[in-house]
């Protein structure tokens, strides 16, 4: 088959994340050789000069072109990687350059296809095309993307949201998961499963999968609120009213709400209803817990009251969760028993902790 030549334009700065970078070529590197070259991929990374720079961390990489080098180029796929900076407090900040928001605008309008990665995003968004589309980023930098760039509707949960030709990820290692979905779109399911094989991952978590995670959420300012995080997760199989809520804080019920909107920006029932959905997950994820167990382990009572959650929160049942992502020993002997041929591995690319200890 011949090639069809799809330029792949990969944006690179100073202080960029790496696998922001690295992450996506290697998908359509294996797409090429899954296809004898036929997919007609061209990875090319650029910059504002040919200088080498120097990644988040600290790994040097060496642009292929110069961003005025593709000025006159059709583009096919713009990926924007983006760059945070970390204050003294952990607080994560999404960082933009002017000069490369005005390149990627520019090289945008000679694209086909424009796609942000993590907190690339806010590059996107600065240049003005997010104005008026939903979007995704990494959950850190979610509130400061709404704050910033108040046109874009930002929704957080996603692994990446696809808004006609633009599409945007979430954390870092969901570029895979966005690269297996552009692959996808390219050149069909059959393609993206025998990359997602060679990668020994998952194939294309739905884009309606959530990056949230209650342990990873922002911490709060506050004493009391993180007391209230760490009560909850102790005690999920209770029943977490507001009034259970109210009384272990020492405040009054609408007290307590103003609380949970001021410092984690939801209700205390949704806050809840998030860490019952993620210890499930955990339980499906590393268990053989019967879903009946899982459920009354994680304070939903009821097997039904934990597929309405699933299906709120993930878009998906806990049947279908636990078949998708299972871990531990079962998957990994399913994985040896299928081999590369098989239906494949089935791992996530991204593990999440366990809660923090109080």
């Amino acid at each position: 088959m011949n090639s069809v030549g799809r330029l792949i334009v990969v944006v690179l700065f100073e202080g960029v994340d790496l696998l922001d970078v690295t992450g996506p070529p290697e998908v359509f590197s294996l797409a090429r050789r899954e296809t004898e070259d036929a997919a007609g991929y061209e990875v090319v990374l650029a910059a504002g000069s040919m200088d080498p720079v120097t990644t988040a961390a600290g790994v040097r990489v060496l642009p292929d072109a110069a961003f005025e080098d593709l000025s006159a180029r059709r583009i096919d796929t713009l990926i924007v990687p983006g760059a945070v900076e970390i204050d003294g407090r952990r607080r994560v900040r999404a960082l933009t350059d002017p000069a490369v928001v005005e390149w990627v605008r520019r090289l945008a309008a000679r694209t086909r296809r424009v796609t942000s990665v993590c907190v690339g995003a806010h590059v996107l968004a600065a240049a003005g095309l997010l104005d008026g589309k939903r979007a995704t980023t990494h959950w850190s930098t979610a509130r400061q993307l709404a704050e910033e760039h108040p046109a874009v509707e930002v929704d957080a949960d996603p692994i990446f949201i696809r808004e006609g030709d633009v599409w945007t990820g979430a954390g870092i290692s969901s570029c895979l998961d966005l690269s297996l979905a552009l692959v996808a779109d390219d050149l069909g399911e059959e393609v993206a499963l025998r990359v997602a094989r060679q990668l020994v991952m998952y194939l294309k978590r739905p884009s309606g999968q959530s990056q949230f995670s209650v342990p990873l959420e922002q911490v709060s300012t506050t004493r009391r609120v993180e007391d209230l995080r760490h009560h909850i997760m102790r005690n999920l199989a209770a029943p977490l009213t507001v009034a259970d809520l109210a009384a272990h804080a020492h405040v009054s019920d609408r007290q307590l709400t103003r609380i949970f909107k001021t410092e984690l920006g939801t209700t205390p029932y949704a806050y809840v209803e998030s860490a019952r959905v993620e210890a499930a997950r955990q339980q499906l994820e590393s268990t053989d817990a019967t879903l009946e167990r899982v459920a009354s382990a994680c304070g939903f009572g009821t097997v039904d009251t934990l597929v309405r959650a699933f299906r709120r929160r993930l878009d998906t049942t806990p049947t279908e969760y636990r078949r998708r992502f299972r871990t531990g020993a079962r998957a990994g002997a399913q994985a040896v028993q299928h081999g590369p041929t098989g239906p494949g591995p089935v791992h996530r690319c991204q593990r999440l902790p366990a809660a923090p200890p109080p």
